[in-house]
């Protein structure tokens, strides 16, 4: 009986020293910014998802743009304030784009600090997810 005491107490214990490391941890992160690791230019073959495709990855700080110029005026505006006109304006953009542009296209979105709208960004996952076979 007092064994069983001592490892309800140990566990805890470790699982309130795990919540303040947590919170510790959390405090010290800058809010709102993920954290990427740098990758080569070619994938090695060794993650599920090549890191040279990813969304978050951001190997090159280069802007390249997929005639789609116009959307720059729509930067910093927040992704759920887009009337239905705008929406439809990346929607027509997103499809008349192959598919392995996409990936790419949000990132030059994300370097120009254009957000998609709400109502595009289902659409922009599950065409990514289904190139990379997710």
């Amino acid at each position: 009986m007092l064994l069983t005491l001592y490892i309800l107490l140990a566990l805890f214990l470790l699982g309130l020293v795990a919540a303040v490391a947590g919170w510790w941890r959390n405090r010290r992160l800058p809010a709102g910014e993920p954290v990427l690791n740098p990758v080569d230019m070619e994938c090695c073959g060794q993650h599920e998802v090549c890191e040279k495709e990813s969304l978050l990855a951001a190997l090159s700080k280069q802007i390249e743009y997929y005639n789609d110029e116009e959307l720059d005026r729509f930067r910093g505006r927040p992704s759920d304030t887009f009337s239905v006109d705008e929406t439809e304006e990346f929607r027509e953009i997103l499809y008349t784009m192959r598919s392995d542009e996409v990936a790419g296209w949000v990132r030059s979105l994300q370097l120009r600090g254009v957000e998609i709208p709400d109502g595009v960004k289902d659409e922009v996952l599950m065409i990514v997810g289904e190139r990379r076979g997710l």
